[in-house]
């Protein structure tokens, strides 16, 4: 599923693009593109699309003066780029899930690793035909940068398209080291094409050398620089996948800690919104899950809707108290199932229409292994509507709303 989204940075509006699998979301992560392109470069746009494909949420969007986003490309630089990162990810953290994985395509891997260290919930930093620092962008406008330390700034021709180059640009591509990537402390991927001829492969040999463990690399043998291929794009994709998932948790209970700031009392349930839309963060003082809509309605399918919430509460009590009351019995049970659903026109084929009032109905259709005489199995049945949940569905049960400022 695709959705527009705008965030700002350093007072601009940048635009991006959130993707995220129909069923649950695995983790989030953060893409940056390459030098001058955008959050729609076939690269950028195959290997979200493939990640998606795998489970995982990924951003990707437009720097600031870049694509649909605002500012003045040549009032921007390097530095601007590292901050364009972080607000994306304050987005994230703020509206859904701060990301796990962080990817960047060409200078965007050198952005990457440079935002790394300010995106604490990241634990793993994959680059993808990257150079080891921004200043490798100059050689693109090397004949223009006379003219640029002479004039203060220069047009030059980066891809078919003119850019305004600053000397500011220069000053501040060349005041950022590499020390960073020592100090990593995060799982590092370099993917590197053996013939790129835009950003040599030596510039991999030198982020993996500069990098401590974990870390690995993987060649992507014949592929362009720009992976116009789509079978290169689906590959690193591929390969980014199952390698994140050796490095980032994806384990709910383990992140609820982050996701929730909240103590959550024993015996009470807390929910709280994960996307401002539908889904929601519950849980318990031991436990988590997720509560959504269908995609059909507007939510992301990411959990259990509501009423499915409640059919499971009824489902697990109903099946718990038949294996109270078995054990008890030393009834021959091996298996009990409890089957739900939920209807609001149950009417037509009510057969017992005054008892139900004829307007709403849970029908629960009880299956179990075993041999019982018809005797028991009427008792089987009578337990069953003495489960505790269903006792409090019977009941004239008060709701009482508070609110808590």
């Amino acid at each position: 599923m695709r959705q527009k989204v705008e965030f700002t940075s350093n007072g601009n509006t940048l635009s991006g693009l959130l993707e995220t699998p129909e069923t649950n979301v695995r983790f989030y992560a953060l893409f940056a593109h390459c030098f001058t392109c955008g959050k729609d470069v076939a690269a950028a746009s195959r290997i979200s699309r493939a990640l998606t494909a795998k489970g995982i949420a990924v951003l990707r969007f437009d720097f600031t003066g870049l694509g649909n986003s605002d500012g003045d490309f040549a009032n921007t630089n390097f530095s601007s780029n590292i901050q364009d990162l972080v607000a994306a990810a304050d987005f994230l953290r703020d509206n859904f899930d701060a990301p796990k994985l962080l990817v960047g395509h060409s200078l965007g891997g050198a952005a990457v690793l440079g935002v790394a260290s300010k995106v604490a919930e990241s634990a793993a930093v994959v680059t993808i035909g990257s150079p080891l620092n921004a200043a490798h962008v100059a050689h693109n406008f090397a004949a223009q940068i006379d003219d640029i330390q002479t004039s203060g700034r220069a047009e030059v021709n980066l891809g078919g398209r003119v850019f305004t180059i600053q000397k500011q640009f220069l000053e501040d591509i060349n005041t950022h080291d590499t020390g960073h990537i020592r100090k990593l402390n995060k799982a590092l991927l370099v993917m590197h094409s053996p013939v790129d001829d835009v950003v040599n492969i030596k510039e991999a040999e030198k982020i993996y050398q500069a990098a401590l463990h974990p870390k690995s690399f993987v060649s992507l043998d014949n592929a362009d620089h720009l992976l116009k291929n789509k079978n290169d794009s689906e590959y690193v994709a591929e390969v980014i996948a199952a390698w994140a998932t050796r490095y980032v948790s994806i384990d709910r209970n383990t992140d609820l800690a982050n996701i929730n700031k909240h103590e959550v009392s024993q015996g009470n349930v807390l929910v709280e919104e994960k996307d401002h839309k539908f889904a929601q963060h519950v849980s318990t003082a031991s436990h988590y899950w997720l509560a959504d809509e269908p995609v059909k309605v507007g939510g992301s399918n990411s959990g259990p809707d509501p009423y499915e919430h409640l059919l499971a509460g009824l489902g697990a009590c109903t099946s718990m108290t038949l294996r109270m009351y078995a054990q008890r019995k030393k009834l021959p049970i091996t298996h009990i199932k409890v089957e739900l659903s939920h209807t609001r026109n149950y009417q037509d084929d009510c057969n017992n229409c005054e008892q139900l009032n004829g307007l709403e109905a849970i029908v629960r259709n009880i299956t179990y292994t075993g041999n019982l005489d018809e005797q028991q199995q009427k008792r089987f049945l009578e337990i069953a509507d003495k489960c505790p949940v269903h006792k409090t569905l019977h009941n004239n049960v008060a709701v009482v709303s508070k609110l808590v400022s």
